[in-house]
């Protein structure tokens, strides 16, 4: 019962937090924009800044609430010294036995209080790191980390190295995205943006939909499709963590493909009303054709975005959550720039005449062909992933029991080699 309370309210944690994100993000494309567009900017920048004065109060009156633990070290340090351990020990021969290696947990127990990590098989060149030497084992000071590592450290660095093609994957949703704040909004420039005669919809504000969805689809998901999917499951949270992003994968490329049919639809009644030769010309098509992509997109958040921070987090070594976290943005930063990247090329090597992306005229381009270029990379970003997730190995931890009353809580995994510390007189 603990574990699966433990979970739904993990799972709720991502969702909310994803939820907040997505309100902000509405709020600032609608009310922030409107009085930006409609009062004047002191007004349009001065509501945020209150709003980030306010947050700042928030957090400084609410952070003495949060459970606050004794810092462990800098985990990249860590990670470096389980490195440099295992390059000074390479000719050493790994023993058969794994309880053997080196094990301490009055020294992991800051880094380690939810529970110390387990061996694993994977990687095993680092298990090097956790060899206790002759001369290690009669020494009765705390042994030089930067020679001997825990096994719980060695392992915090496979968890890290695990995550890295899962990671990977998620660069190129976000490349394959990019195009929604670029190229959707030089369409919807050149559509009927008009919802009366005195108001038209402003072309960066289309992503609006995007963000309705997925706000809609994060209380949809929590609501209905958790409680189904457990049914067949168990999983307290419906499906792991790599099946939502899986289908998050799935989601992206139908949003991508429709994205294609849209543009090929715009360019054709362009060209039914000779407008072809005209960029600044507005087609007699709705720019609402625009939102199936948007709101398809907004679901592929629900299951992508969401899934893989709350991976990072699930996955990461408790001491490095938040070097987790950061990945996830490291991720988003980098596939910004592939996706930038991608259209230099395109446009560098699709020739003058009949470029992809031409500079100036939208409507003498082959924009749909970039899509299915986009689709097609897609779908091979998403057998790699299928190929990692299959592949993966959760992380281990050990398991708590509890003993008789009286004693206190212990570890279930014996025979576990710690080296003899000085008492103290």
């Amino acid at each position: 019962m603990g574990k699966s309370s433990l979970a739904s309210r993990k799972w709720n944690f991502f969702n909310w937090y994803y939820f907040c994100m997505g309100m902000a993000t509405l709020l600032a494309l609608t009310v922030v924009f409107y009085i930006q567009d409609n009062v004047g900017w002191g007004w349009g920048l001065g509501i945020p800044t209150f709003a980030m004065a306010l947050s700042i109060i928030a957090f400084i009156l609410g952070s003495h609430l949060y459970k606050k633990l004794k810092p462990g070290g800098s985990p990249l340090v860590r990670l470096a010294q389980v490195t440099v351990a295992a390059v000074k020990k390479r000719k050493e021969k790994l023993p058969e036995d794994a309880t053997l290696l080196y094990q301490n947990r009055e020294m992991d127990a800051n880094i380690s209080v939810h529970g110390r990590l387990l061996h694993t098989d994977q990687f095993k060149w680092f298990d090097k790191a956790a060899i206790v030497r002759e001369a290690e084992a009669e020494a009765s000071t705390p042994p030089n980390l930067w020679r001997l590592a825990t096994v719980h450290r060695v392992e915090e660095l496979k968890s890290i190295i695990r995550m890295l093609p899962i990671w990977a994957a998620s660069i190129l949703i976000v490349t394959s995205s990019s195009h929604i704040e670029s190229f959707t909004i030089l369409q919807a420039r050149s559509m009927d943006r008009r919802l009366s005669p005195s108001f038209q919809i402003p072309p960066a504000s289309l992503s609006i939909f995007s963000n309705l969805t997925m706000l809609t689809g994060l209380i949809l998901y929590e609501r209905f499709f958790v409680p189904f999917a457990r049914r067949f499951t168990g999983n307290p949270s419906g499906i792991t963590c790599l099946q939502r992003m899986g289908i998050g994968f799935v989601v992206n490329i139908l949003a991508t493909m429709v994205s294609s049919f849209v543009e090929m639809k715009r360019k054709a009644v362009a060209a039914r009303h000779g407008l072809l030769d005209n960029p600044k010309a507005i087609i007699p098509i709705s720019v609402f054709w625009l939102v199936p992509q948007y709101s398809i997109h907004g679901i592929a958040e629900v299951f992508t975005n969401v899934g893989h921070l709350e991976f990072l987090y699930d996955q990461s070594p408790e001491s490095m959550r938040s070097t987790a976290a950061a990945f996830y943005w490291i991720a988003i930063a980098i596939g910004n720039y592939i996706g930038t990247l991608l259209v230099t090329l395109v446009h560098k090597y699709t020739g003058e005449k009949r470029n992809w992306l031409p500079n100036r005229n939208l409507n003498r381009g082959r924009l749909e062909y970039y899509y299915w270029l986009v689709s097609g990379i897609q779908v091979v970003n998403l057998v790699y992933y299928l190929i990692c997730a299959w592949l993966y190995t959760y992380k281990p931890l050990e398991e708590v029991c509890e003993n008789v009353e009286g004693e206190d809580k212990g570890s279930c995994n014996a025979g576990e080699l710690e080296l003899p510390r000085k008492e103290s007189a």
